[in-house]
């Protein structure tokens, strides 16, 4: 009889000051379906028990690691280290307050293997801090490519796979949406993702955050579409209109 491997998937998840959070994201991990993986866990100096919370969990599981950075570099930073520790066919990104349904690596794996595909995502719903869903299910499109993708990103990082060869030497940017301006970055390399509609990812909204911020999220927007992409003033206004109301669309759901 004739067995598959499953191929490795590295999971980089970054944090900063994740006590009050960070068990249930592991534990989602933990609880995976999937079981060929390696969970990379980069903390970005925080002072609180973070480090403590999570060495608990390397002396149980040699499939997890800590690395501890040594003064604080933001998020872009802390996901570029991580990106230097994979040694995964795939990559996963997993943000230190979300969680994963317990099926969400056996899909994605299974639909890029059998599709040949370089990246997926999938539905997912929203819960606040005290892990409540607040959200109906935000389904995923079919796929999108990078001129969709200008529109409005669609891709929440946690719901993310990507092969790592196509990611290749490609960094992320200290940059307002680091995690926008990453995906149209890899997709201008002729990358199409491609989604899974069903809801495998718990995505945490917390006070303070910058998706929670919409001031500062209207002004990013626009600058990634001005700066970072170098877009026309008339091309840069119907897109941004376009993000706006797919944005407070989203948010009524």
């Amino acid at each position: 009889m004739y067995f598959r491997l499953e191929p490795l998937v590295s999971i980089i998840t970054p944090c900063y000051n994740s006590a009050d959070f960070i068990v249930p994201t592991i534990q989602s991990v933990l609880e995976q379906s999937y079981q060929n993986w390696e969970l990379i866990v980069i903390d970005d100096c925080s002072k609180d028990d973070t480090c403590k919370i999570v060495e608990g969990f390397v002396q149980q599981h040699s499939n997890i690691k800590l690395v501890r950075l040594p003064q604080n570099g933001g998020v872009a930073n802390a996901r570029n280290v991580g990106l230097e520790h994979t040694n995964g066919k795939y990559v996963a990104f997993l943000d230190s307050d979300d969680i994963w349904l317990k099926d969400k690596l056996t899909q994605q794996v299974a639909y890029m293997e059998d599709k040949n595909l370089t990246m997926t995502f999938c539905a997912y719903h929203r819960i606040d801090e005290e892990g409540k869903i607040i959200s109906a299910k935000i389904e995923a499109p079919y796929s999108v490519n990078y001129r969709q993708l200008l529109s409005h990103n669609v891709i929440i990082f946690s719901t993310s796979l990507t092969l790592r060869s196509a990611i290749g030497d490609l960094k992320f940017k200290k940059a307002g949406h680091e995690d926008w301006i990453f995906w149209l970055d890899l997709f201008k390399k002729s990358v199409t993702g491609y989604g899974i509609n069903d809801a495998l990812v718990w995505y945490r909204i917390r006070k303070g955050s910058v998706s929670a911020n919409k001031l500062k999220v209207i002004g990013y927007t626009w600058k990634i579409l001005r700066e970072s992409e170098k877009l026309g003033l008339f091309e840069s206004m119907y897109l941004f209109t376009k993000y706006a109301f797919a944005t407070v669309w989203k948010r009524l759901r």
